[in-house]
């Protein structure tokens, strides 16, 4: 009889050469937070270099007071660029409700690039910074382009890490007739915001659950500041899949209430991309 292992022999080669170097950076996804990914307040790292992460249907359902529902679905694409600094692209999407009014469809294109300044030391917590430009695209998105810069700080224990985020958004105030997607769409647009976060991972679970509080000043002038609590949790489901999940609450404000987040993130890479692959 013919022996086939001369000829699967290249072909599981070429397939392991193309999926390990993925499954060995994703397989450990849940351990990252991103922003909105179950919480607003994100660790400090970035997706790694020549690695894609594309986070599939993030979406967040939020119940105002008076009981108006809005929705917001926010699909992206991350790629590790250059050594510890990655570039994303965001379209998010919203169906919002206005009284008796209800609108949904594009809100605005989203475009950032994140840097980590360095991994953690005994005296050090990793820092990082992002900007990020929101553009007037879309029948609900903002009226001008906004702009914001946002720094982070995570610091690991031996039981936890600790993160630190501080934003802020530059650009004058919507007019009065304009649509901003703010808290209740897909992005949340706010003049600065500032919160921390605490997460705990159970990497043989491959789970990883967190809790937040933060601040965010609203861009309209002579709103107060609103405080927000949530928690989520990420879940690796395969080497190169994340599910990830959050609760939320608005604790103050015209627009108090609660939310729920759900999304998963496909991690993978572009053999060419890597070293020596050529």
């Amino acid at each position: 009889m013919l022996s086939l292992r001369p000829t699967l022999l290249p072909l599981v080669a070429l397939l392991g050469g193309l999926v390990i170097p993925t499954a060995a950076f994703a397989q450990t996804d849940f351990y990252n937070t991103d922003r909105g990914r179950p919480v607003q307040i994100e660790d400090a790292y970035v997706t790694e270099r020549y690695a894609f992460d594309l986070k599939l249907a993030p979406v967040r359902l939020e119940r105002l007071s008076g009981g108006t529902y809005n929705w917001g679905l926010e699909p992206e694409i991350a790629l590790g660029i250059l050594p510890r600094t990655q570039i994303e692209l965001g379209l998010p999407l919203a169906f919002v409700e206005q009284g008796s009014r209800r609108r949904s469809g594009i809100a605005g294109l989203e475009l950032s690039a994140m840097h980590n300044f360095n991994a953690e030391t005994e005296g050090l917590p990793a820092l990082g910074i992002r900007g990020d430009v929101l553009t007037p695209v879309g029948a609900l998105g903002p009226d001008r382009v906004y702009s914001s810069v946002t720094g982070m700080a995570t610091r690991t224990l031996s039981w936890a890490r600790f993160h630190v985020n501080g934003q802020y958004t530059f650009g004058a105030a919507p007019d009065a007739s304009a649509t901003v997607t703010g808290p209740t769409g897909g992005i949340d647009v706010s003049r600065w915001l500032v919160g921390g976060a605490v997460d705990k991972a159970y990497p043989l679970k491959s789970t990883l659950i967190t809790a937040e509080l933060y601040g965010r000043k609203p861009l309209e002038s002579g709103q107060d500041v609103e405080l927000t609590v949530g928690t989520g949790t990420r879940f690796q489901l395969t080497p190169t899949l994340a599910l990830d999940g959050g609760f939320g609450r608005r604790l103050n404000g015209p627009e108090q209430g609660w939310y729920v987040t759900f999304g998963s993130a496909y991690a993978f890479g572009v053999r060419s991309l890597f070293p020596g692959s050529r």
